[in-house]
């Protein structure tokens, strides 16, 4: 029996899926191709190299995976995300092959570090490297996050291990292409923010609890606690500068300059603006929030 299944959310992704799959093809997993009906050639080229693919018509990436988690008949000791535009380093896959089938019992997470490349650059500052992820868990001891936007992996129980090689995340899409997908993504993270203030619709998500053994919680909590308090708008300008001069940022050249700015300055400040823009529309109309998200932002978020 394999070891592993893997499972890829993907949506036109002919760039990417083959590099992807190629990386897991040492680890003698299973691949598991939840596509989102593209209209390229992501489906044949998944299938041209042994993964299993089934279509599912998209809401959000954590209804998608959690759907995948129900519908994929998994029968392998652990689970393993990726997304369609990372690939495993050879490092970190003769890690997993060699580590996974000795860990203690009492370990069921593996934490794995996340390198960024832009524009062919990797991205080292600015609080972009290493980001540690549980990507890799056993078989129904985890959960995803039932959030619009930054959902993650959470253990339900026992300890987690982190392994010490990367695996990468590269887009070889435009910037065009980037903004455009950012856009999107904005206006999902300005619902999670909504739905944090007025309790929209249910989210089972990660506790903001500091702990010292997850990164994620610590930055969930800075987040909540922090960064969310400050004024809207303004905090944007806040922490561009503190990615960009404190955490050394401007370390990453030209290219960086431009992640920097993008990720950190223009998409905050987007998903301010939205948050904004909606409450403001609510209190002007007399509509709902959720109303006027579904028609004014064509986002449903309420269930038929």
């Amino acid at each position: 029996m394999k070891l592993i299944t893997v499972i890829i959310l993907t949506k036109d992704e002919q760039k990417h899926i083959a590099r992807c799959i190629e990386s897991l093809q040492a680890l003698d997993a299973n691949v598991f191709v939840i596509d989102s009906f593209s209209g390229d050639e992501t489906v044949a080229i998944a299938e041209s190299l042994g993964a299993t693919v089934l279509q599912n018509k998209f809401v959000n990436h954590a209804v998608q995976f959690q759907w995948a988690l129900d519908n994929c008949n998994i029968h392998t000791p652990w689970v393993m995300r990726m997304d369609a535009d990372e690939y495993l380093l050879p490092e970190l896959a003769r890690e997993i092959q060699e580590r996974l089938p000795k860990l203690d019992a009492d370990i069921n997470g593996v934490i794995m570090k996340r390198r960024l490349y832009f524009m062919n650059r990797w991205i080292r500052f600015g609080g972009y490297y290493p980001v540690k992820l549980l990507r890799l868990w056993r078989s129904g001891h985890a959960y995803i996050e039932q959030k619009w936007m930054d959902e993650h992996m959470v253990l339900t129980s026992g300890k987690t291990i982190e392994f010490a090689h990367d695996f990468v995340d590269e887009n070889m899409n435009s910037l065009s292409w980037w903004t455009t997908k950012h856009n999107a993504y904005s206006t999902r993270e300005a619902i999670d923010i909504l739905n944090g203030k007025y309790g929209l619709f249910e989210s089972r998500e990660l506790d903001a609890e500091v702990t010292s053994k997850d990164v994620t919680s610590r930055k969930r909590w800075l987040k909540s606690n922090l960064y969310l308090r400050m004024p809207p708008l303004f905090r944007a300008f806040l922490y561009f500068h503190f990615r960009y001069f404190i955490q050394l940022g401007i370390l990453d050249g030209w290219k960086g300059l431009i992640w920097h700015f993008l990720q950190g300055f223009w998409y905050r400040f987007l998903v301010d603006a939205k948050v904004l823009q909606i409450e403001r529309m609510a209190k002007q109309s007399g509509r709902s929030i959720p109303d006027i998200i579904e028609s004014e932002f064509d986002f449903r978020i309420r269930k038929e």
